[in-house]
């Protein structure tokens, strides 16, 4: 595909507000880790921060829905995190166990954080090693084999277009062997852990969530616009043997060429 092409539009769905998309992402999660531990006994979810997420993993942890779910045998690890310790307020691990993983019986041991608060280099690569260890694949590419990968990340977009913690112009664009780096990046705090788009690529189901007004322009440019990995990196990632969702509110939808 050349510079001038347009993207293909992958599978969009459009809800009333952010309410009503944070219903709906539940729900998809609750069906998918259902399909995964029917499947091969496991569901692997890789969580990413942000208000978006956070009305979601709200709901996750509502009991009516909770107890849909087999929390011992979900495995969760983060597709991307700020270098910060785990208290920090802007630690995506906080997040994620502030308001969801406190208020579901989760075993410790299946709970895989990135550790932020250590040297960013050291870090990414210890959680390559974790991620090789819980996935069986001690060397070479992602596999794709179900049991063998993520199978399902819940994704952001940015309002600069970059998604996990891969920025416009960064380093992480151009990786294809390692499943995680760290990079300093243009935001605060600049250093970022991430999986890299091979790694997310390799992914069961990648679901973007994306709320508000804010991100109607950007969310434009990502699905209608011409592909332009370098400067909107949420381009980059497309599933090699899986698929991408984006759940999106109206108000997000307002200038998408044709909503669905």
């Amino acid at each position: 595909m050349t510079p001038a092409q347009s993207v293909m539009r992958p599978n969009v769905s459009v809800l009333a507000d952010a309410d009503s998309l944070a219903d709906a992402a539940a729900e998809r999660i609750v069906a998918a880790a259902a399909r995964a531990i029917d499947s091969h006994g496991r569901f692997v979810v890789a969580l990413s921060g942000g208000s978006t997420p956070r009305r979601t993993y709200e709901r996750l942890a509502e009991p009516a829905i909770a107890s849909r779910v087999k929390w011992p045998r979900v495995h969760v690890v983060w597709v991307d995190e700020r270098c910060v310790p785990p208290g920090d307020a802007e630690s995506n691990y906080r997040l994620a166990r502030e308001t969801l993983l406190d208020h579901v019986p989760i075993p410790a041991a299946n709970v895989h954080r990135m550790h932020g608060e250590d040297n960013p280099v050291a870090a990414a690569a210890f959680y390559e090693r974790t991620l090789r260890t819980l996935f069986s694949t001690p060397s070479g590419a992602p596999s794709t084999a179900p049991g063998k990968r993520i199978d399902l990340a819940v994704m952001g977009l940015g309002d600069n277009g970059h998604t996990a913690s891969i920025f416009p112009g960064s380093v992480a664009i151009d990786e294809r062997e390692r499943w995680v780096m760290a990079e300093r990046v243009s935001a605060t705090p600049p250093w970022r852990i991430t999986l890299t788009a091979p790694m997310l690529d390799a992914c069961a189901e990648l679901l973007f969530l994306v709320v508000g007004g804010a991100k109607a322009n950007v969310l434009h440019r990502v699905l209608d616009g011409p592909r332009q990995p370098r400067e909107l990196p949420a381009q980059l990632i497309a599933p090699t043997d899986g698929r991408a969702h984006w759940m999106v509110d109206r108000a997000a939808a307002a200038e998408l060429a044709m909503p669905r």
